[in-house]
């Protein structure tokens, strides 16, 4: 009534309000939009260089469509505090729970916050270590459930929670959860596969995750990536199963049904595959790998989706009020409670508390940039080295580079090559060496073949990703090779003038009922750049980095304290493999000749 009386006064009341709220909600989208941005960004790098989670770019706007789902339906939010009024000021003061809340809040919320320094500047220096993603993930989860919380009390974190945790479907699992996980699936789909197609009279052996036929192996651009489709598949099946709005017992259903149709989807491409190259040729089987691969997608989709409807046809769900009263769900009345919630936050999540985060994450971004921007003026180009093929090497050859591979590492250079060594020479009580000039996978007694490969990545943001996507701790594995020792980091002089990393490992594989293959793998990885160090030698160049090589916590810390980012990455590895016993000096002695043979220094560009 006093607004019709007095129209201007209500009038000028009105933009006031609409001012305030636009504050309230726009602050809130300022921290919380930004936020996330930064973390789909940082862990986006995995989802470019790698197919097994390229799914990873859809699943930010499935969250937020999931949110806004959720958003549709949200219950009436709970007092974060009660209120009692003083009958002589007729104020209203905050209870014990209120304050309890208040506490909660700011003993959880201050230390997410403040875990984003040290975890974006480890981001920004080492890319490729994923439990940071998990960290991170974390952090910016909890940050948002307990505003969540703040604003409408347990009713909005339980209603909520899925689609804010819907997000680390996309997070990279851990390299110790994910190698042996994939890998092992990839092993026994490989058997099922081989045992198969020898009951449909095709001839097979399984090398790992490889089957070999008559005219050579299938698989080998799957070596190192694994079932791509598992991913995808807990992904489709949490999707569906949120948008049917199932139980949880019925969610699970789900999600192992998805799984399993990966599976066994994977296991047809494999047979499928399998007797195309048996019946046809192997070159063959890169014409329908991607055809195979797009299949499984479209398979596990289609599947799961069906799964959804069935599970979802069956359950009995509690019909809502308005629909019973026949009235329209969009038109339902929601309590004032809601709306009352997000247009007035709490003390808690004051206005001058949504700033001074803001304040702190603008802080962490422009202070990491600063950190390392500061460093790499202190930063110097590193000896720049290149390799001289030995083309008269005893069958020598370069090694083709699969188009597959490329999509995969999307290096700037790449060559590989192989051919047969000197043998080298024999230790005590074993026989005497011969050269021979065989294929590798049939090797004659004492004989020795090399492979080689070297890598490089200019400067960018995604080089060390990429440079340490392929090590080969990891591929050796899923070719049939198990690792049998990890003998370390050692330095190997190259001309007199400088010296070069390596990483050591051994290896065995068998090959029917003959004796084990055994590999001596040597991996090397450095930058462009480093710190100002005076290298003990007959020059002053500034010494060569190894340290992705190590792969340690220290050698982390050590990149953050130096400044180290996106310096652009060389690698290099050497693989020996041979029939016969091959003892780690033997092969330290061989890669120590091949260092001093093959490598130069680069001329300047």
């Amino acid at each position: 009534m006093q607004s019709l009386a007095n129209p201007q006064k209500a009038a000028d009341a009105l933009p006031e309000s609409g001012k305030q709220f636009s504050a309230r909600l726009a602050l809130p989208l300022l921290f919380f939009g930004p936020l996330w941005f930064i973390l789909s960004r940082q862990v986006s790098g995995e989802w470019s260089v790698n197919e097994q989670y390229n799914y990873g770019w859809f699943v930010p706007f499935f969250a937020l469509y999931l949110f806004w789902l959720r958003w549709q339906d949200r219950p009436s939010a709970a007092a974060p505090y009660e209120r009692r009024k003083d009958d002589a000021a007729d104020n209203a003061t905050v209870t014990n729970r209120g304050c309890r809340r208040i506490w909660i809040a700011a003993f959880i919320g201050i230390p997410a916050l403040f875990l984003l320094l040290p975890v974006r500047l480890f981001e920004i220096a080492s890319p490729e270590w994923r439990p940071l993603g998990w960290i991170h993930a974390t952090s910016v989860a909890t940050l948002t459930l307990l505003y969540l919380w703040c604003v409408g009390g347990k009713p909005w974190v339980r209603h909520f929670a899925f689609p804010v945790a819907f997000f680390f479907v996309a997070v990279p699992w851990p390299t110790a959860l994910e190698v042996p996980v994939i890998q092992g699936l990839m092993r026994m789909i490989a058997d099922f596969a081989a045992e198969t197609a020898m009951l449909l009279g095709i001839p097979t052996q399984v090398e790992g995750n490889l089957i070999r036929v008559s005219t050579g192996l299938v698989g080998v651009n799957e070596a190192c990536s694994g079932i791509r489709s598992l991913q995808t598949s807990l992904m489709i099946g949490l999707l569906f199963g949120e948008l049917k709005r199932l139980s949880f017992l019925r969610r699970v259903a789900l999600v192992v049904g998805a799984v399993i149709i990966a599976v066994l989807a994977n296991f047809v491409r494999a047979l499928f595959l399998v007797t195309i190259a048996a019946s046809k040729n192997v070159s063959e089987v890169s014409r329908w790998h991607d055809v195979a691969g797009y299949t499984i997608i479209a398979l596990v989709f289609v599947g799961t989706m069906g799964l959804a409807y069935l599970l979802g046809k069956s359950e009995i769900r509690p019909v809502r009020r308005s629909l019973i009263e026949g009235g329209n769900p969009q038109s339902e009345v929601r309590d004032p409670n809601s709306q009352s919630a997000i247009r007035n936050p709490p003390s808690a999540i004051a206005v001058s508390v949504v700033v001074a985060a803001l304040c702190w994450l603008l802080f962490v971004e422009i202070g990491i940039s600063a950190w390392y921007s500061a460093h790499e003026t202190n930063l110097v180009s590193t000896i720049r080295w290149t390799v001289q093929w030995p083309e008269q090497a005893p069958n020598f050859r370069k090694l083709k580079i699969e188009p597959e591979v490329r999509t995969v590492l999307r290096f700037d250079e790449g060559q590989s090559a192989s051919w047969m060594l000197t043998p080298p020479p024999a230790s005590e009580g074993s026989p005497p060496a011969k050269t021979s000039g065989a294929q590798v996978n049939r090797l004659p007694p004492n004989a020795v073949a090399c492979y080689l490969y070297v890598f490089r990545w200019n400067p960018g943001r995604n080089s060390a990703l990429l440079a340490n996507l392929h090590r080969p701790d990891v591929c050796l594995p899923a070719s049939g090779w198990a690792q049998v020792a990890d003998d370390g980091v050692r330095n190997y002089p190259v001309t007199g003038v400088f010296e070069l990393p390596f990483r050591h490992f051994e290896f065995q594989r068998a090959i029917g009922n003959s004796a084990p293959q055994t590999a001596h793998a040597f991996y090397c990885l450095s930058e462009d750049r480093a710190a100002k160090t005076s290298v003990p030698g007959p020059t002053s160049l500034p010494g060569m980095t190894g340290s992705s090589s190590e792969w340690t916590r220290a050698e982390r810390v050590r990149e953050v304290l130096e400044g180290r980012r996106h310096l652009g990455q060389q690698v290099i590895g050497a693989i020996f493999v041979s029939n016969e016993l091959f003892s780690s000096a033997d092969a330290e002695s061989s890669l120590r000749d091949l260092v001093r043979e093959v490598v130069r220094l680069r001329e300047a560009d």
